[in-house]
């Protein structure tokens, strides 16, 4: 498994991964676009999850090709990888479930967002990252839990609306089973390192 892992931090996969994830990245914000116009400002930076989630992992990732570690974008990147990667997923799901019907852009986003799950936690025997950096990307996941959820600045799903208390919740703690997952990863005594080729 290891042999694999190194794999995946040699340069023409990091560049590779590096065109992905900047393609994706602007996708995510240009998707949001409707939404954030009707943003109030002092929100704005809240509302794009995943885009700015694989915006963190873009970061890491020139790191990586400089062999350089950006330990706070690294944590950030893990956490809020597995936990959009993940939500869009099942929220796609859920509207296929609700609806009988899922638009062909729904499943790209289920398959790109699983994507996005996995090698959040494909990379993480080359974070190196620290309990604080963890620390503040708790309050940066639960903070944005607490925007989208108080204020309504979760992203629109309209026909979901009235499962909103329900999908809050289950963000919640979502957020905490990606935290404990990233510190088990990571930080854990036991947890697995490679260094970068």
């Amino acid at each position: 498994m290891k042999d694999i892992q190194y794999i995946f931090g040699t340069k023409p996969i990091l560049l590779f991964l590096l065109v992905v994830n900047f393609i994706g990245t602007l996708y995510g914000y240009y998707w949001y676009g409707s939404q954030l116009s009707e943003t109030p400002a002092r929100f704005i930076v809240f509302v794009p999850d995943s885009p700015t989630a694989s915006l963190f992992f873009l970061i890491v990732l020139i790191g990586f090709l400089f062999k350089h570690h950006w330990s706070l974008f690294e944590a950030l990147a893990i956490v809020t990888l597995m936990k959009y990667g993940i939500w869009a997923v099942i929220m796609n799901l859920l509207v296929l479930l609700t609806t009988g019907d899922l638009h062909w852009t729904g499943y790209m986003l289920i398959v790109s967002h699983f994507a996005m799950a996995v090698q959040g936690v494909l990379y993480a025997p080359y974070y190196r990252f620290k309990l604080w950096h963890l620390v503040i990307a708790a309050i940066w996941t639960l903070h944005n839990d607490f925007i989208d959820y108080v204020f309504g600045m979760m992203p629109n799903y309209s026909v979901l609306t009235d499962y909103m208390p329900q999908i809050g919740y289950f963000t919640f703690w979502l957020s905490v089973v990606c935290l404990i997952t990233a510190y088990a990863l990571v930080l854990s005594p036991k947890s697995s390192k490679l260094q970068l080729p």
